[in-house]
């Protein structure tokens, strides 16, 4: 089985067991996994395969598409002029198959819709007009630009609408699943040291796949991250660039929205990034969300037109923090850790971790079956109402009429609460009542590493959870 994607492989063996044919498509971002878990799951037992190009014009792509016919035996007597006659060549190979089921696997579609090409018109005429009345087809299509698969097949209002028989979006792993994947390749790493790679690269199967045995986890940073031929090094100029066909404005928005880490409203991201209002702005949020490198969220109390949209991709912020600036020192994490600097990073990026867990979160606060809003939540002072201004980096609020103020507290060991941490406390409390008028009851709850120490502050404490927990 593929670590963490158990629910994912039951999903597609099922088509094959089925006596009908089966049209499916997966999505998720870059490096997720999406090609490793179809190829593992049917073993190359493919029919056809096929794999868009990044970057080349209709004719570039359908070169490639007939050399991909060629491969599964069928040699095209001519060269298709569009999408179309490509596709009566997928229907010979098909055919020609004596297999029980027909797996077509079509991979990165979105790289194969170039300007004014019928590739959405093809593929709704093979699957409508012939695939879908036999009994023995199978075909998977897959996509790292999620908003496009969103839109062209999953919700598309014309021909395929309602069409898919199956539809899979890859998350990243939990702290748990990469745990889960560290063991099984024979890697010996302690959670916290989990949590240390978790925090920079998030759950990104790719990422983890560089870690290697023998070497501390600051050794393998500083390999992967730093060194002169480091395999990531370079990753941020492709991370964009390899989903969105230009991706210069959606690297702004990225930008702008990594100087504000509880983030910002539409109207923020226009007078920061000086991005036109326009519907184009739009849809690269939506882009840029769809592909989990930022969450949109509705701030507790707020109209939903206030909404804020917030960077969460690890990767990337890491990038921002230690990247952007380049540096010369090849064993700069190593020689770094423990600065102020990096401890600054390691407890913003752990509040990144716990907003990834918020389920595990509610678990652990047993109100796993009650429905919540989860956000950060944030205020300017204004004396005139008493407000002193509060940032709140989660905040779960509860259809039971609760709300969890939570506070993510990072460290090498318990923490102790100060007199500092109290008033803060007390002054978020204030002004989240003051602002928004609520009358639930709130619970303040540290999330930390290794717990807290009993002292005069932790009293007013309602629930503690720590690093474990957030395994579970």
């Amino acid at each position: 089985m593929v670590t963490g994607r158990n629910k994912e492989m039951k999903i597609l063996e099922e088509t094959l067991n089925d006596d009908r044919s089966h049209f499916v498509a997966v999505y998720g971002r870059r490096r997720i996994g999406k090609t490793y878990l179809i190829r593992e799951t049917f073993k190359n037992r493919f029919t056809f395969q096929h794999a868009g190009l990044s970057k080349g014009t209709l004719e570039d792509q359908l070169f490639a598409f007939e050399s991909s016919i060629k491969d599964s035996g069928l040699v095209p007597v001519r060269k298709s002029k569009n999408w179309l006659e490509a596709f009566e060549y997928l229907k010979d190979v098909v055919r020609n198959s004596s297999e029980k089921k027909k797996i077509i696997f079509i991979d990165e579609l979105s790289w194969m819709d170039t300007q004014n090409s019928d590739l959405i018109v093809a593929l709704e005429h093979f699957w409508n007009g012939w695939a879908s009345a036999r009994d023995d087809i199978v075909l998977i299509v897959c996509a790292s630009a999620s908003s496009w698969i969103l839109s062209k097949v999953v919700h598309d209002k014309g021909g395929l609408y309602n069409r898919l028989t199956e539809q899979i979006h890859l998350d990243t792993f939990t702290l748990s699943e990469c745990e889960e994947y560290i063991k099984e390749k024979g890697l010996v790493f302690n959670r916290s040291q989990i949590m240390q790679y978790y925090m920079i690269f998030g759950g990104v199967p790719y990422y983890w796949s560089f870690l290697k045995k023998g070497q501390s986890m600051a050794q393998n940073i500083d390999r992967i991250l730093f060194e002169n031929d480091a395999p990531l090094k370079d990753e941020f100029k492709y991370l964009y660039a390899s989903i969105f066909r230009n991706p210069q404005v959606h690297i702004r928005i990225i930008e702008t929205l990594a100087t504000k880490k509880v983030g910002m409203t539409r109207e923020e991201i226009i007078d920061n990034s000086g991005i036109t209002n326009s519907g184009d702005l739009t849809k690269k949020l939506e882009e840029l969300e769809s592909c989990g490198f930022i969450r949109k969220y509705n701030s507790f109390g707020m109209k939903k037109k206030n909404a804020v949209y917030q960077l969460i991709d690890n990767y990337t912020l890491f990038y921002y923090s230690f990247l952007a600036d380049g540096t010369n020192d090849e064993q700069f994490w190593s020689h770094q850790l423990n600065n102020p600097a990096i401890n600054s990073w390691m407890g913003l990026s752990f509040e990144r971790v716990c907003l990834r867990h918020e389920k595990q979160i509610k678990m652990k606060l047993g109100i796993s079956g009650v429905q919540t809003e989860v956000c950060s939540w944030y205020c300017k002072e204004d004396k005139e109402k008493g407000v002193r201004g509060s940032q709140i980096d989660m905040l779960i609020a509860r259809k039971d009429q609760v709300i969890n103020l939570c506070e993510m507290k990072y460290g090498t060991s318990q923490y102790t609460l100060k007199k500092e941490d109290d008033e803060k406390i007390r002054t978020r409390i204030s002004d989240l009542q003051n602002v928004t008028g609520t009358k639930y009851a709130i619970y303040p709850t540290i999330i930390t590493t290794y717990g807290l120490i009993d002292n005069k502050y932790s009293g007013e404490i309602q629930s503690v959870i720590v690093m474990d927990d957030l395994f579970d």
